[in-house]
């Protein structure tokens, strides 16, 4: 984690559906969100490998976020790319405090 760094505000967590992407700008970044088995998932909104929008991709059986343009597949909870090209996909932490979810970077 940045030490530098702190939590902001991003949505109302009733909004944050299950298993559903969905996409924010939170100042400088834009990141998406993912409510998955009971957790909240925040990662780059962006494909590290050709920038595709994750948002306009899907979840797969196993819980990874597939990129929609070459189907590269990664684990929304740590980043790492699940089909073995070796990009590693940005995350961040994320909490539901009080009906509020909030994202650290």
């Amino acid at each position: 984690m940045n030490p530098t760094g702190y939590w902001r505000l991003c949505c109302p967590s009733e909004g944050l559906m299950e298993d559903r992407l969905q996409e924010f700008d939170l100042g400088e970044k834009r990141i998406c969100l993912l409510r998955r088995a009971g957790r909240v998932l925040a990662f780059s909104a962006n494909c590290p490998h050709a920038g595709g929008r994750l948002c306009e991709g899907w979840i797969d059986a196993r819980g990874r976020v597939v990129c929609p343009v070459h189907h590269y597949r990664f684990d929304p909870a740590n980043g790492y790319n699940a089909s073995g090209e070796g990009y590693k996909l940005k995350t961040f932490p994320a909490k539901d405090v009080e009906g509020s979810i909030f994202v650290f970077f």
